[in-house]
């Protein structure tokens, strides 16, 4: 802690000093532990920035903290125009990577190399990128191709259980050479997430949680982490949490499907969970409404005249209006007055639901024709759902289209998870076949 405490990101970045993976390494670990180191970073970043006429080295300095932030296209431009060094070509690699663009990677992890950047650094830049384009074997054989020290870091071992991963092998392999891999280094992202991801395979989500929080906290940010870290949270009704995860996916990729979809679902899945607060509310209304007018102590002449208009319960009695009452034969201003008090006493007035008592009653529909009652005894599995709207359909036991249409959208966004996007998704499917849902 010492050491890090007297690691001065400021310093490191904005004076003329050495720069180097020492130097990138040390501002890694200070902003992943230290928040104020972080501010220090993108302070020093913006002072850059600003600089007229940046030294090539500068430009180098200012695309390396550009890509520890996330910025991978700041990154890209300001090292494109440095000094065209090792390290420029290593980040530049990296960079291109991240927006995935493979085939300028792989060229710079190549023009790395001539440059005199670490060999097995660069050639496991390469193979992570290969893995990346979908070509595992190609991966492997660059991996394989490296021997010594470098088989023992945390990189390699890492690399290798993610592409072992992804040819199909053996799982225990896997998280064996991940367990390996965080041995090496406790830190280190792509092994954080890959064992992450495998405990969460296995259903184990509170080891997945801390592993992909532990990941989500070293820069530049890991969008697979930061992905299903939200997802978890998401399951575990965290929504807020859930939110900034989606939403530093969006600060770097604005256009990234996933996140912007399961960031509309989680905003969504707020707003249920108010409106969870307003239902509690509303349940207890209803059971105020539903207190007997004789558990009050009202004059005879009031219960007289309650009695008589048939009001047995609070509920009644708001579904009365002032007319009404003061129509009833003995009943006068005094007696109006004991009810408004009663009343008012429990948030409620006199006419407060008259509405209700008159609303016309509601005729059901016809019965569908042959050709409807064949579309309504179609499978759910038709409509294509997305994962969260079929979850939603298995949890309420929905098996054909004529079982969704008998369900409201509250039931619907009663599911855990279903939020407001998938309810589109389903009104959108329905609406295709010609059908909605009841309340619509």
């Amino acid at each position: 802690m010492a050491e890090m405490e007297a690691f001065d990101v400021k310093q490191v970045v904005l004076l003329d000093g050495s720069f180097g993976p020492r130097e990138v390494a040390g501002l890694q670990k200070a902003i992943a532990h230290d928040q104020v180191s972080f501010r220090a970073l993108r302070n020093a970043v913006a002072e850059l920035q600003k600089r007229e006429r940046p030294s090539p080295a500068c430009l180098v300095r200012l695309g390396v903290c550009l890509y520890l932030l996330g910025r991978y296209y700041g990154a890209i431009e300001a090292l494109q125009r440095g000094d065209g060094g090792a390290l420029a070509h290593f980040h530049l690699a990296k960079a291109y990577a991240a927006r995935h663009c493979f085939a300028e990677s792989i060229k710079s992890w190549k023009a790395a190399r001539k440059a005199g950047y670490n060999a097995d650094a660069c050639g496991l830049g390469k193979a992570e990128t290969l893995r990346c384009t979908g070509d595992p074997r190609a991966a492997m054989k660059v991996l394989d191709s490296l021997s010594g020290a470098v088989e023992q870091t945390a990189e390699y071992l890492s690399q290798r259980a993610a592409t072992i991963a992804v040819l199909g092998g053996n799982s225990g392999e896997v998280i064996a050479l991940y367990e390996r891999a965080l041995a090496a280094d406790p830190d280190h992202p792509a092994a954080l997430f890959g064992l992450a991801v495998e405990n969460d395979r296995h259903g184990n989500d509170t080891a997945a949680m801390e592993l992909y929080k532990k990941a989500a906290k070293r820069f530049p940010a890991h969008v697979g982490s930061l992905l299903n870290l939200g997802i978890l949270y998401e399951d575990h009704e965290q929504y807020d949490q859930a939110a900034q995860c989606f939403q530093r996916i969006l600060d770097v990729f604005p256009d990234h499907p996933r996140a912007r979809l399961f960031l509309k679902d989680t905003l969504a899945s707020i707003d249920q969970y108010y409106d969870e607060q307003a239902q509690k509310e509303r349940d207890r209304m209803s059971h105020v409404l539903r207190i007997p007018v004789t558990d009050f102590e009202l004059s005879v002449r009031s219960r007289n005249c309650l009695q008589k208009l048939g009001v047995t319960t609070l509920g009644d009695l708001c579904r009365r209006t002032e007319a009404e009452l003061l129509a009833s034969k003995n009943f006068g201003d005094t007696s109006l007055v004991e009810i408004r008090d009663m009343l008012y006493a429990r948030g409620l007035h006199l006419g407060q639901f008259a509405p209700e008592r008159h609303a016309p009653d509601v005729l059901g529909p016809e019965p569908p024709s042959p050709e409807e009652q064949a579309v309504l005894n179609k499978p759910i599995d038709d409509l294509d759902l997305s994962v969260r709207g079929r979850k939603c359909m298995i949890k309420l036991g929905i098996s054909t289209l004529a079982e969704l249409v008998r369900r409201t959208g509250d039931d619907l966004l009663g599911c855990k998870n279903f939020g407001v996007t998938s309810l589109n998704e389903v009104r959108d499917k329905l609406r295709g076949l010609g059908l909605k849902l009841r309340d619509e």
